[in-house]
């Protein structure tokens, strides 16, 4: 049983609090755990489920929200957030990582960070908040952690890509290309990536990931997301803004945990900004 600080801030941020302990805790239980717990059922099925749960939400929602896109694109909004590093990601900024059991053996070797251990517990809770509130719970769920993000993927062609969506817009708004500077940390198995965006040498996002290319995604969906705030003040950037009027706080990103929004304060990464509510079913 995890600590129940960690169970709330985590029930917080996934936005429900679960009324059902087994299945939370089978949906907890990666299969190294069970290894040394032969009394324990894993989480795959579990994650089975969850697969066809959170597919079937994000593909009714798409169809129904967006009725000009063709059949093309609505594959591409869809796999955009149905993906293991999306899951990951979204995994990551919820704090699932710290609330898994795992053995000895897969927790020593980073397991709480793997992109592949992440994406599958998020599939298994999902299949936790279905089956303990039913479907309406799971897509109130579903639609708070990836919601924005499919937004975002069916604005058009790159929606997801935002080092092309900030290429495209430095180019426009400062007539200079984003710069990117990237550092990591960790031992090889479970290293994590750090990345900062220049624009004219100005740092205007952080982003955080379990790949190099992670981070800067994040880093560039931060700044992308800050300058598209600032309407047009000139080529000199952004002028006299609080960080606090660009939306959300900075946020993380794991292996993403979700990048942050607005510029980088110096010395700083981003951190986590989820709020949650109580989706609990009434």
């Amino acid at each position: 049983m995890m600590p129940e600080g960690d169970r709330d801030r985590f029930e917080a941020l996934l936005g429900w609090s679960f009324r059902d302990e087994a299945v939370v805790a089978q949906a907890l239980a990666h299969r190294s755990w069970c290894a040394e717990h032969p009394e324990v059922a894993s989480n795959e099925r579990l994650e089975f489920l969850g697969d066809a749960v959170l597919g079937i939400i994000v593909t009714d929602h798409v169809y129904r929200t967006y009725p000009a896109l063709q059949e093309g694109h609505l594959a591409k909004v869809r796999a955009s957030v149905v993906n293991a590093d999306v899951l990951a990601e979204v995994a990551t900024r919820i704090e699932l990582g710290p609330c898994l059991a795992l053995g000895k053996g897969e927790d020593a070797s980073g397991g709480r960070e793997k992109t592949s251990i992440l994406s599958d517990a998020l599939e298994a809770i999902i299949a936790a908040v279905y089956l303990d509130g039913g479907l309406e719970a799971a897509r109130s769920v579903v639609m708070k952690l990836f919601g924005e993000r499919i937004a975002d993927a069916a604005s058009g062609p790159g929606g997801d890509d935002y080092k092309t969506r900030l290429q495209e817009l430095a180019a426009q708004r400062f007539e200079k290309l984003p710069r990117y500077q990237v550092s990591d940390e960790g031992p090889d198995h479970a290293k994590r990536f750090f990345a900062t965006v220049l624009i004219g040498g100005e740092p205007r996002g952080r982003g955080e990931g379990g790949s190099k290319k992670q981070a800067e995604q994040a880093a560039a969906r931060a700044a992308w997301r800050w300058l598209s705030l600032q309407g047009t003040e000139g080529a000199d950037g952004p002028k006299g803004t609080d960080e606090a009027d660009a939306g959300e706080a900075p946020g993380r990103v794991g292996a993403e945990g979700a990048p942050g929004e607005g510029p980088p304060s110096d010395g700083t990464r981003a951190g986590s900004a989820m709020g949650g509510t109580n989706a609990g079913a009434t």
